[in-house]
This record gives C-alpha cells, sequence and structure tokens, in this order.
C-alpha cells in the first residue's frame, strides 16, 4: 500500500508519542520533529506508510538505543489478554464453528495498537471483543472475508508462516494458531515476530511469554519496521519462508507494507483508518480476512 498524504499526520503524531514515553524534554522533541521533517521530504509516495515509519523511528535509535519505549504498556496488554485467554478459548470452543470465531478472536484482538491510536483503554477494548452482541466481530461481504479459501488451503498445507503484530493481540493469534493445531495438526507453523522494539509491535520475548512457542515455532523476521516487506526480512527469516503454503498476515501494518503475488496471502486485520479502509474497499471498523488470490 502506498503512503497518502493523509497519513503524513499520524507520522508525527507516532514519533512525537514515542518521544514522550522515552522522556525526552520539548527542545529535544523539536529537534526529533524537524528531523522527521526532513525524511518526510526525502521519501516517495510510493513507500509503505510502515517503512516511512521505521525511518522515522531510525531517528530515536540513533539517539537512544533499541529502547522499548512501549515496554510496561506492551507488558499490560500481554498480562491483560492471557487474563481473558481462557474466556477466549471458552468461546471458541462452544461455537458452532469453531475455526471461524478463532479467525474472528484474532482480528478482534487486532484492535490493541497504538500505531493508529493515540492511547487505547485496554481493558475496554478487550471487553467489547468478549461481548458476543459486538457487531465488529462479523462481515458478510466475502469479498472480503474469504473464510472458505482459507479453510480450504488450510486442508492442502504443510507449512504456515504467521507474520505477528501487535503485543497483547498475540495472545488472540495463539488461540486461532491452537485451533488450526487441532484441526490440523501436520501443519508446521512459523510465527514471525519483529527484530527490533518499533512502536507496540510484538518481540520475540512478548511471543515467549505468551507462550506462542508451546504451538509454533517462534522468530525473527529480522523487520525493523511496524510491517513486513521481504527485502528487509534477514536471510534466516527468508530460509525459512521460502517453503511456506500460506502466509498469514496480521494487522493493519502488514497489510500496508506485506506483499507476495508468488503465494496464498490472508490478511487478518481491522480496518482503522479511512486510507486503509479505500485501499481494501471496505467500512472503517470491519474485520478482513482479506485473500490476495493467489493459487
Amino acid at each position: 500500500m502506498k503512503t497518502y498524504v493523509d497519513c503524513i499526520p499520524c507520522f508525527y503524531r507516532q514519533i512525537i508519542e514515542a518521544s514522550r514515553l522515552a522522556g525526552l524534554e520539548d527542545s529535544t522533541i523539536k529537534e526529533i520533529i524537524d528531523e522527521t521533517g526532513k525524511i518526510l521530504e526525502e521519501s516517495k509516495l510510493d513507500s509503505t506508510p510502515p517503512e516511512v515509519v521505521g525511518n522515522i523511528y531510525e531517528i530515536l535509535r540513533k539517539r537512544l538505543g533499541n529502547i522499548d519505549f512501549y515496554k510496561q504498556i506492551k507488558e499490560k496488554s500481554n498480562n491483560l489478554a492471557l487474563s481473558v485467554y481462557d474466556l477466549i478459548k471458552e468461546k471458541v470452543s462452544s461455537s458452532e464453528d469453531s475455526l471461524l470465531t478463532a479467525i474472528e478472536m484474532a482480528i478482534a484482538g487486532n484492535i490493541i495498537d497504538f500505531g493508529v491510536k493515540n492511547s487505547i483503554n485496554v481493558e475496554k477494548e478487550v471487553e467489547k471483543i468478549l461481548k458476543k452482541e459486538n457487531q465488529f466481530l462479523k462481515n458478510n461481504n466475502n469479498n472480503f472475508f474469504a473464510y472458505e479459501e482459507f479453510n480450504s488451503l488450510l486442508e492442502k498445507s504443510k507449512k504456515i508462516v504467521y507474520l505477528a503484530d501487535n503485543s497483547g493481540e498475540i495472545l488472540f493469534d495463539r488461540v486461532l494458531i491452537e485451533e488450526i493445531k487441532r484441526l490440523f495438526p501436520k501443519i508446521n507453523i512459523i510465527f514471525a515476530v519483529k527484530e527490533t522494539p518499533v512502536i507496540n509491535d510484538a518481540l520475540k520475548e512478548d511471543a515467549l511469554f505468551c507462550k506462542l512457542d508451546k504451538y509454533s515455532t517462534v522468530v525473527s523476521s529480522g523487520s525493523k519496521i511496524p510491517g513486513t516487506m521481504l527485502d528487509l526480512c534477514s536471510k534466516d527469516f527468508l530460509e525459512l519462508y521460502k517453503d511456506s503454503d500460506i502466509v498469514i498476515s496480521k494487522g493493519q501494518g502488514n497489510f500496508e507494507s506485506f506483499t507476495d503475488k508468488n503465494k496464498p496471502v490472508f490478511y487478518l486485520f481491522m480496518a482503522k483508518c479511512q486510507q486503509v479502509a479505500k485501499e481494501v474497499g471496505c467500512e472503517i471498523g470491519s474485520i478482513n480476512l482479506f485473500f490476495n488470490g493467489s493459487k
């Protein structure tokens, strides 16, 4: 997905928020804002938004190192998600179609995203997710929710690469992965997290804390941006990736940045801004299991 002019205010907001979390003074933040302006001046609109954010984050890395500014927020999100794990599992196991419900839960968990909102009440959002009557858990437009294709390709697959998104949210991903493994025990699942801290994206330590390693092989993709681009991934990851049968691309950042025309890719995300909704053709707030159509 290309960068829209409307994305630019969001870039500034993210770098200001990260700078404040780092405890920087206003004078230093002003310097970082000025540097951000120079990066945006040199960026092209055909760059993906996560690629631009990754370049902006390099400003902070050069000044402060690989500090995880969102560490406390991420830990809170992980702990809160773990506290409702049993409720999510019960919702899945008691449903008529457990795989479909697990997918809906995983996508609903995508609401835990500090890259899109200035701040969120994680407790309140998780409570919304758990309420059965919530309308955002349904999307009846088959153009954006390719459940039949997903289920069909799972039956033929031996290896899946699952591109992770945010901390906290990955617990909802675990529920989906558990359900896939229950139904298709021979499938090998590679769960790929980010290499370095960027916004609240999940790192290996988050995945291990949420016990994703019990149901998948947790690896770093080598990505330093809040998304995934194959030409920015590590050689080790690409070696694991090359013989995968399906890619599950989780979250809006991965939708904005990840492409592979040679593999079936399913994008699981909630459309949280007008630009992404426009790109897909869906409504803001809708949940999507968007298929790239590869065979």
